[in-house]
């Protein structure tokens, strides 16, 4: 494995600032503490520019290299935020805040990018400009979407940006990544079903919500079943279903259910949105109640561009060899808002093996730190590859 030597030299420091991330994590936008620490660090490795408050709370870092012939600036983007789970790991450095685990290896993504840019900082064998993206609020709230919509890509002139992910299951050092989709967009949908509340033993005199609902919910797995051409891949999920009695002798006035929809083709949100109102609504007209579906548009599909692909494969290849690198992966239907920044640039997003852990989003889920010198060499690798010095 052709990890930097600087990086391997490293690897102790990045692991506590690892640690140091993992003990205190933050949640959605509410990442100041974590933003700080990152500044800081960039304030020392002497990086180029640094501006705070991109996106409402994510970072943004600028290094120039040795020279800028080709104009070329690639941007590199970590993420920050934390999940609302208790932990249950028993670490040492465990999350010392109630509630909250960086459950899904933030903390590493923000340290190995961290990493990378103190060596790039050092030693600028590069041609261009690196921007290093510290985002917020990737799980639920869109942080890169805020960090686009705050002009990030006009403003540094991104040209091309790249992201990685840890992937549990995927033995360390090695790389999985696939041109198109890679992972689903992410979708969420509540229906409210109205009937006419009673007593449980007097049905006739009533509307039953809970069974209306119960049909419906039966019925939307038609949506895949009938609707779905069967090479494509659909999920339509129901989360929550709440009545609005807790009595076994009350039948409900009301049922609330939320739910969710994942797809790796764009068009099946669409197609989807209008099957489940139907569904939903003509289903409770049978049965003599009302429905109502709210809709609310998630995370597009993340779609690798297949020339970007490549150069975050070659890089892979180089770090890890040849044998270490899936560039045809199956993809995946968890979502990622890596995808705004690549609705908006041309770019890829690459999955690094996290080793034979619990799944993202666990309480006992545990960041392997064997993974952090091996994606700080990608980070490096793949600027050094794309911008190369020129020789005199």
């Amino acid at each position: 494995m052709a990890v930097r030597n600087r990086l391997a030299e490293m690897h102790e420091e990045i692991t506590g600032w690892r640690r140091h991330l993992h003990a205190n994590p933050e949640l959605m936008y509410d990442v100041h503490e974590t933003a700080a620490f990152v500044e800081s660090r960039l304030k020392e490795f002497g990086v180029d520019e640094i501006v705070p408050g991109v996106g409402r709370t994510g970072v943004v870092g600028v290094i120039k290299g040795r020279s800028d012939a080709s104009g070329r600036v690639i941007g590199l983007r970590a993420d920050m935020d934390a999940l609302p789970i208790e932990e249950a790991t028993g670490l040492d450095y465990a999350s010392t805040v109630p509630g909250k685990m960086h459950a899904c290896g933030h903390d590493g993504h923000t340290s190995m990018l961290l990493g990378a840019a103190k060596y790039l900082a050092e030693t600028r064998n590069f041609d261009g400009t690196v921007i290093l993206i510290f985002q917020p609020a990737e799980e639920g709230g869109a942080g890169g979407k805020a960090m686009c919509d705050d002009g990030m890509m006009d403003r540094w002139g991104v040209q091309e940006v790249y992201g990685l992910h840890n992937y549990p299951g995927l033995p360390v050092g090695e790389f999985a990544i696939r041109p198109g989709p890679l992972m689903a967009s992410a979708d969420e949908f509540e229906i409210v079903v109205t009937g006419r509340g009673g007593h449980a033993a007097a049905p006739h005199e009533a509307i039953d919500t809970t069974l209306v609902a119960s049909q419906i919910v039966v019925s939307l797995q038609s949506i895949v079943a009938r609707t779905v051409d069967p090479v494509k891949r659909v999920v339509v999920t129901v989360g929550t279903f709440n009545t609005d009695s807790n009595a076994s002798n009350v039948i409900a006035h009301t049922v609330r259910m939320k739910g969710t929809v994942r797809t790796l083709d764009p068009e099946y949100r669409q197609i989807a949105e209008e099957r489940i109102r139907a569904i939903a609504e003509h289903t409770a007209l049978a049965y003599g109640a009302t429905a109502k579906m709210t809709w609310t548009d998630g995370y597009p599909v993340t779609v690798n561009t297949e020339e970007h692909t490549g150069y975050a494969a070659e890089a892979a290849r180089a770090v890890a060899g040849d044998s270490k690198v899936d560039d045809m992966t199956a993809p995946v239907m968890p979502a990622e808002d890596f995808s705004f920044m690549l609705e908006e640039r041309p770019g890829a997003y690459i999955f690094l093996g996290n080793g034979d852990t619990q799944m993202c989003h666990h309480p006992q889920y545990v960041f392997d730190d064997d993974a952090i010198p091996v994606g700080c060499s990608w980070f490096a690798e793949l600027v050094e590859r794309r911008m190369p010095l020129t020789k005199d």
